[in-house]
């Protein structure tokens, strides 16, 4: 199985084809996850789509709008309060894990396989078969 992250931004306007990708693949969509970090000093979240595994190819694609999204808990911004919305329209709870940030990482790719083992991990998306 190929699991693999689907970066569409930092998520200013690309969140809203996040919100739609959830919305017209309901039918595939496997969790709403909320990854929150701190970067350079300012406390961030990004939102991923897991949707399920194609049914031929084997690919699971996470859809992604990277610490782009201002993460206050006492006062949710407006691209927050629209992640919450979709998961009660969707009847999704938000899964929320705290991360590292990604400038961590000295590659991209490294940042998402990280991400990705503790997806495994914790039994959000399916092992290698």
């Amino acid at each position: 199985m190929i699991q693999r992250f689907i970066e569409l931004g930092e998520g200013y306007s690309d969140i809203y084809e996040l919100l739609e990708l959830a919305k017209s693949n309901k039918h595939r969509l496997a969790h709403l996850i909320m990854l929150r970090t701190t970067k350079e000093g300012r406390a961030t979240a990004s939102f991923v789509v897991v949707l399920h595994p194609t049914s031929e190819g084997d690919f699971q694609p996470l859809y992604i709008c990277r610490e782009g999204i201002t993460y206050t808990p006492e006062k949710p911004s407006k691209r927050m309060e629209l992640f919450e919305q979709l998961a009660e329209e969707l009847n999704k709870k938000i899964i929320a894990l705290d991360v590292k940030p990604s400038t961590v990482y000295a590659e991209r790719e490294l940042y998402y396989q990280h991400l990705i083992g503790i997806l495994r991990m914790n039994r959000y998306i399916p092992f290698m078969q």
